[in-house]
C-alpha cells in the first residue's frame, strides 16, 4: 500500500489562498497579516493535519515565554472560588521566576478547550500548557499527543491518558474524612460533591462509599454541583430539610465556598453548628478561618501544588519530568466538627 504524501507548507498555503510566506508570518506569529487572513491559514493548516516542523522550532528558540491554561469555569464562579486564585498564583510565582507569563482563557466545555490549546500551538503563542479538570474519556490527552504540545496533567493518572501527571491523593484524603466523622459518633453522612462529569468527583464519590461501606454506614448520601455557592447553599438547604431521622448530623464538602454557603443556611434555618450538625470544609482557603465557628477542613497548600506543577511543565519541555502525586491534602478540625448528639 503506497503512503499517503507529506503536506507541506506549500499544500496549506494553497488551501487558504495564500503564498507559503504567510503561512510562515502566521505560525511565527509576526506582523502583517489580517486576522482573518492568519484565521484562515490556521483553519488550512488543522483540515490538512499538518504543523511546523518541532525540531526547526526548537532550533529556532530554546526560550519557553509564555504557559498556557484553559479553565471551563464560568468567569463569576472563577473569581469566586479560592481554589483556582491560590492554584495560579503558586503558577505564577514559578513562572515569574523565569521571566514568563501565563495566558489564561475561561472555555465553555472541552471541544472549546482542544480548539484553544491547538491554535495556540500552532499559532505559537505558548510553549506547553497546563490541562485541568480531567473527566472519563477525556479527548485532550490524545488531542496533545497528535500535537506534540509539551503538557502537564493536573488529575490523577486513571484519567489522563498517560500524560505527565500531577494530583493530590482525593480517595485517601475523603476516607480520612469519613472516618474522622464516623469516629466522632456521626452515622448519617452526607457530602455536597462537584460537577458529577469531572474525574476527582467521581473519585471522591467511589471513595466516600467505599468508606461508608467498610464502616458500616448505611445512611451516607452525596450530592452533586457545579461548586458555586448558590448551588452548595441549595444543597444544603435540601439536606437540612429532611425528617429528623433522616437528616444528616455531618456534611462534608467539595471546596471551601460551599461550606461557608452551608454554614450560612444552617444559621438561616435554625440548625445549630456544631450541636446539630457538623460541617467539614475542602481546600483550607482562609474562608476557612473567618466564619463563625471556624470550619475544619481538609487542608492542602493549593499555592504549593500550583507552583509544583509549573515546575513539572518545565521539566516536560526539557524532557525530564514524571508523573508523581503531592502531599495528601490532611484533616483539620476546628470549630465546625463535633461529636455527634
Amino acid at each position: 500500500m503506497s503512503t499517503p504524501p507529506r503536506v507541506t507548507i506549500k499544500d496549506v498555503a494553497a488551501r487558504a489562498g495564500v503564498s507559503k510566506g504567510a503561512v510562515s508570518l502566521a505560525f511565527n506569529r509576526k506582523p502583517g497579516l489580517s486576522d482573518a487572513t492568519r484565521d484562515r491559514i490556521f483553519a488550512a493548516a488543522r483540515e490538512l493535519g499538518w504543523a511546523p516542523n518541532l525540531t526547526a522550532r526548537s532550533l529556532s528558540s530554546q526560550r519557553v515565554d509564555v504557559v498556557g491554561l484553559a479553565i471551563c469555569r464560568p468567569a463569576r464562579l472563577l473569581g469566586l472560588e479560592p481554589f483556582y486564585m491560590e492554584f495560579v498564583s503558586g503558577v505564577e510565582s514559578v513562572l515569574t521566576e523565569r521571566s514568563c507569563s501565563l495566558l489564561l482563557r475561561l472555555v465553555r466545555n472541552v471541544d472549546e478547550e482542544t480548539a484553544v490549546q491547538d491554535a495556540w500551538w500552532r499559532g505559537r503563542q505558548v510553549s506547553g500548557s497546563i490541562l485541568v479538570d480531567f473527566r472519563a474519556d477525556d479527548p485532550r490527552a490524545a488531542a496533545a499527543r497528535r500535537l506534540g504540545m509539551p503538557v502537564v496533567a493536573v488529575g490523577h493518572p486513571s484519567l489522563t491518558g498517560g500524560l505527565t501527571s500531577v494530583w493530590t491523593d482525593d480517595a485517601t484524603a475523603v476516607t480520612e474524612a469519613v472516618r474522622y466523622l464516623a469516629a466522632l459518633g456521626h452515622r448519617r453522612i452526607a457530602r455536597v460533591g462537584g460537577a458529577a462529569l469531572l474525574g476527582h468527583t467521581a473519585i471522591r464519590t467511589a471513595a466516600v462509599d467505599e468508606a461508608a461501606r467498610r464502616l458500616g454506614l448505611a445512611g451516607v448520601r452525596q450530592v452533586t454541583t457545579d461548586f458555586s455557592g448558590e448551588d452548595g447553599a441549595r444543597a444544603t438547604r435540601s439536606l437540612l430539610s429532611a425528617p429528623d431521622g433522616d437528616r444528616p448530623t455531618a456534611i462534608l464538602y467539595d471546596n471551601d465556598i460551599m461550606a461557608v454557603a452551608g454554614l450560612s443556611v444552617a444559621a438561616e434555618m435554625g440548625v445549630r453548628v456544631p450541636a446539630d450538625v457538623s460541617l467539614l470544609a475542602w481546600d483550607d482557603s482562609q474562608l476557612c478561618r473567618l466564619t463563625r465557628p471556624t470550619l475544619s477542613a481538609m487542608s492542602h497548600d493549593v499555592h504549593g501544588f500550583g507552583a509544583e506543577v509549573a515546575r513539572t511543565l518545565f521539566g516536560v519541555i526539557a524532557g525530564e519530568a514524571v508523573s508523581h502525586p503531592v502531599a495528601t491534602p490532611v484533616l483539620v478540625p476546628r470549630g465546625s466538627t463535633a461529636p455527634a448528639t
